[in-house]
């Protein structure tokens, strides 16, 4: 008996943390769900959650101080859009589509509620962070123009990096959207990069004298190749500016936090004129 223990105890030697007991348990359990799911939706919803950016907003100290501290309803939502939970009882949307109990619809519907505001946030999360790494930006600046006469989101007023200042503009896709699916459920943040690529093309014409960074992101939480090297440079600046080995994290959290607000904008605006949400939630606040 002493002789098999020790064996056992060489087989699995000590490990610094718990995480790495974990880990290859839940990478099994991972890829079980993923090899026995039904739909393109259920493999796009996956492979999201997996990406370590889509589960910041779990991880945000839940105050009301700063800003991070969600109400029940749009916890409620967020956490069932996570796990692919039913949300919402079955109802037809403002712009004639059935919603069903996933709520789903409410996401890339063109009449989206929480799309402007979520965009706005997103926007002035990154402006700020600027701000506070000695580099004052502003939003929508005069003067950069598209040929379609838009601007984008962004700039600031001294160089980024080679002199040049940078331009940046944002977007949130639906990683759910069935124009998305077949690249979503294949490649996490597939939706994002392709948006970012598009923001690329439209805005050819600052290359050169600017910096430009598209940042997109999912409504599950995945984000772009781009967002990632805009978020780590602003996050390396950060950390550098306050000494604070987390503020990067925290920059990250603040932009979980603004999309899982948006989408819960989102399908709560699916609803009739004068409803009442608990009417139609019922799933989630019995």
């Amino acid at each position: 008996m002493p002789g098999k223990s020790l064996a056992r105890i060489q087989k699995y030697p000590a490990t610094p943390s718990q995480r790495q007991w974990d880990e290859p348990l839940c990478k099994v359990v991972q890829q079980n769900l993923f090899s026995t799911s039904s739909s393109t939706a259920e493999r796009a919803r996956l492979l999201a959650v997996e990406k370590w950016e889509s589960g910041l907003w779990l991880h945000a100290l839940p105050s009301s101080s700063i800003g991070t501290l969600f109400d029940d309803t749009t916890f409620r939502l967020a956490a069932s859009l996570r796990l692919g939970a039913p949300c919402c009882s079955p109802h037809r949307c403002h712009c004639g589509e059935v919603v069903n109990s996933l709520g789903h619809h409410g996401l890339s519907c063109s009449r989206s509620a929480g799309r402007i505001a979520r965009h706005a946030n997103i926007n002035d999360i990154i402006r700020r962070a600027l701000v506070s790494v000695g580099v004052p930006a502003v939003l929508e600046p005069h003067g950069l123009v598209r040929d379609d006469g838009k601007r984008p989101d962004g700039m600031s007023l001294f160089p980024w990096k080679m002199g040049r200042p940078l331009v940046w503009d944002a977007t949130c896709v639906d990683t759910l959207a069935p124009s998305h699916l077949p690249s979503s459920s294949c490649c996490a943040g597939a939706a994002a990069a392709a948006a970012e690529n598009l923001k690329r093309r439209k805005y050819t014409n600052l290359v050169g004298s600017y910096i430009f960074e598209p940042f997109g992101v999912e409504t599950l939480g995945s984000w772009g190749p781009s967002a990632h090297k805009l978020f780590n440079e602003i996050s390396k600046r950060l950390v550098d500016t306050s000494r604070d080995p987390r503020a990067g994290f925290y920059l990250g959290q603040r932009i979980s936090i603004a999309i899982q607000r948006g989408n819960a904008a989102s399908l709560l605006g699916t609803l009739p004129v004068d409803s009442d949400a608990e009417e139609f939630f019922d799933a989630l606040l019995d």
